[in-house]
């Protein structure tokens, strides 16, 4: 069985861990955020939070913020060519910028990540209103993706300075029982996991938990080599996938090939019971990968008893997988933009800490068959 208890830890066991509460707030920048918005509020039951833009005073893009319980998005697209946010939706299509960690100190945060060679991407700074302030403070990692450091203990606003409150009292959806995220995954260029394997140690103090190599995450036709990077309580999780060798393409190298470079690959939505999750989500539209029926004739031979009855989850498409602790149920949707790029896993833990390697080969073939009918494997 896949344990975490037994894992591999970073020989670089002198560098403290960074003090993280958990993910702030994920950003996409998008081509269009007024209608992304009303796409993740329909299909995965998020509700209105926060809003910037033109009323705001900010002139330049406009910004919603929605949140289900723990999860919070932020949604920017720019109002005008040329800058920063337009030239990052024309080469990578709708895509994650900003995985924004909360905690305790930004400047401290700082202050440790470019000590350690960390690439400042924003100094300490405050912002304020009269509900208070926020200090943000940020650095590079991967492609053009940031990890903001959110202190907003002196805060009581809607979200940030900047925002107002959002509302639509004409129109009312009901949340889809998502509660908070599991993990990041980012996708790096070929030989490029180790270097930002050593990023996350060395830098951010994280700890390599688990390793995956091409014998683990293989099919037939294509490889990768994954390595799960966790921050000292656990709290912030991010394995990092590489291509490896194969007959053919890989989900890697068709997502670095349509993103246009290395980026974040999916987020990990965790549910408390996702047969109810997948059954709104499905309702509402959102598209799910599916493997053969054959998967669930041995299913329970493979991964022991369970609580779930076994037809939903053969109705539904979720996969279940076990290590030493318990075990997990997980389905991941289909890319949700027209780019093979970014999708979302929906995940419910029931005792273990492991990311489903039983769950692998089944996945990564029906992941190879959306790519045949897209002519990209």
């Amino acid at each position: 069985m896949e344990s975490i208890t037994n894992a591999r830890r970073s020989v670089n066991s002198n560098v403290d861990f960074l003090p993280l509460e958990g993910t702030d707030y994920i950003e996409l920048y998008v081509g269009n955020a007024k209608q992304a918005a009303h796409y993740y509020r329909t299909a995965f039951g998020y509700q209105p939070l926060a809003y910037s833009g033109p009323e705001t005073g900010d002139k330049n893009k406009v910004s919603y913020v929605l949140r289900q319980q723990k999860i919070t998005l932020m949604l920017t697209t720019a109002l005008h060519e040329k800058n920063t946010i337009a030239d990052h939706v024309y080469r990578h299509g709708d895509g994650i910028k900003v995985i924004a960690l909360r905690v305790d100190d930004a400047t401290k945060s700082w202050t440790e990540t470019t000590s350690r060679g960390g690439k400042s991407s924003i100094p300490p700074t405050e912002f304020s209103d009269k509900d208070g302030k926020v200090i943000i403070s940020g650095i590079h990692t991967y492609g053009e993706v940031e990890h903001l450091f959110i202190e907003r203990k002196n805060y009581d606003g809607v979200f940030l300075p900047g925002f107002r409150k959002w509302e639509t009292p004409d129109f009312k959806n009901e949340e889809t029982g998502l509660l908070h995220v599991d993990h990041c995954v980012g996708n790096v260029n070929w030989n490029q996991m180790n270097p930002w394997v050593k990023f996350y140690e060395d830098v951010m103090g994280f700890r390599n938990i688990l390793s995956f190599d091409d014998k683990d995450i293989s099919t037939e036709y294509s490889a990768l080599m994954s390595k799960v990077m966790s921050n000292g309580n656990g709290y912030v999780k991010f394995p990092i996938n590489e291509p490896a060798e194969g007959k053919k393409k890989s989900q890697v190298e068709e997502y670095l090939e349509f993103y246009n470079g290395e980026g974040v690959q999916h987020v990990a939505l965790a549910s408390n019971n996702i047969i109810h999750t997948v059954s709104e989500l499905q309702k509402r539209g959102v598209e799910f990968l599916r493997v053969p029926a054959v998967y669930y004739e041995e299913l329970l031979d493979r991964v022991g008893e369970i609580d779930e009855s076994l037809e939903p989850l053969k109705e539904l498409g979720i996969l279940v997988d076990r290590d030493d602790e318990g075990y997990l149920l997980q389905i991941f949707t289909k890319p949700v933009q027209d780019r093979p790029t970014m999708f979302f896993e929906i995940i419910q833990r029931k005792g273990a800490k492991s990311f489903g390697k039983g769950n692998f080969k089944a996945l990564f073939e029906a992941i190879e068959r959306e790519q045949e009918l897209r002519g990209n494997l």
